[in-house]
């Protein structure tokens, strides 16, 4: 990012980075082969948040906030995200971030919790729950990335996947978040687009690469055709251009999985709307 957009986003977001650093740091536990950073705050029951493919751990501290009365939070930077080691693989499955997620959760010695998946968060949620680790009693599949690994998709896949690490060629990490973001409704405030430019900054050139690679090459049906459904649902944000309400509302009925919408929320719901996604994720707790 150039020097005045950096400058922007830090003095519109002052007040939310002194509670970045205050209240939800950055911390790390070793895992297999490295290790797993993560942000926390909050005491109780354990609620574990996934990010998407152009965020990081830190984009849920609204959310966040407004869930540690009466929750442990985890909020983890995924693999090649903050100072989380990468996955040793080029084009890793979403069964190996899932299987790097069960190794943190063990380090972190949660055996229960309630799993939120945003975006490419979602289908990495989803490996999970297909791969048999059972500390996740609900699940929520927030704004679904659906990827494009199925064979019907492969054109769709290299079109995705020539866009994004052909904008990050030519742009850089810096000139991919000082762009006008599609990831909030055209209502959003300045400052969740301010807060969502700041979280794109730190991106790893590295990590987001194995994360497109990821994006186009599974499927999260494959994954939820074998996932237990008790206690799965999805959400999506009204205002989605990106993994549309319909296009979210298709993935439950496939599955037949509760489905609820976030009104007045593009494609970061969390962000745009923290209190009523908080709400919603209280009631997967309950």
């Amino acid at each position: 990012m150039n020097a005045s957009a950096t400058v922007t986003c830090a003095e519109e977001l002052k007040d939310q980075l002194a509670l970045l650093e205050g209240r939800f740091a950055e911390r790390t536990v070793a895992v297999d082969g490295g290790v797993a950073s993560y942000r926390s705050c909050g005491t109780g029951p354990a609620v574990v948040l996934l990010h998407g493919i152009s965020s990081g751990a830190a984009s849920w501290l609204q959310c966040a906030l407004r869930l540690e009365a009466g929750a442990r939070v985890i909020a983890w930077n995924a693999p090649g995200y903050g100072r989380s080691t990468p996955l040793p693989m080029a084009r890793p499955k979403a069964s190996d971030y899932a299987a790097r997620l069960q190794q943190m959760l063990r380090a972190l010695e949660i055996t229960d919790c309630v799993l939120v998946g945003h975006s490419l968060g979602a289908l990495m949620a989803a490996a999970y729950l297909a791969g048999g680790d059972r500390r996740a009693r609900r699940v929520l599949l927030a704004d679904p990335a659906q990827g494009y690994g199925a064979p019907g998709k492969r054109e769709r896949a290299r079109e995705v996947e020539q866009e994004r690490l052909g904008a990050l060629a030519a742009l850089g990490i810096e000139g991919m978040a000082a762009k006008r973001s599609r990831l909030l409704s055209e209502h959003a405030a300045e400052v969740h687009h301010a807060w969502v430019c700041w979280n794109m900054q730190w991106l790893d050139p590295a990590g987001y690469t194995q994360a497109v690679h990821l994006l186009c090459g599974d499927d999260i049906d494959g994954y939820l055709s074998v996932a237990p459904r008790q206690g799965l649902s999805v959400a999506c944000g009204a205002l989605d251009v990106v993994t549309t309400p319909q296009a979210s509302e298709q993935l439950a009925q496939r599955h037949a999985l509760p489905f609820r919408l976030v009104d007045a929320a593009g494609h970061a719901c969390y962000i745009e709307q923290p209190a009523a996604f908080a709400a919603l994720i209280r009631e997967q707790s309950e």
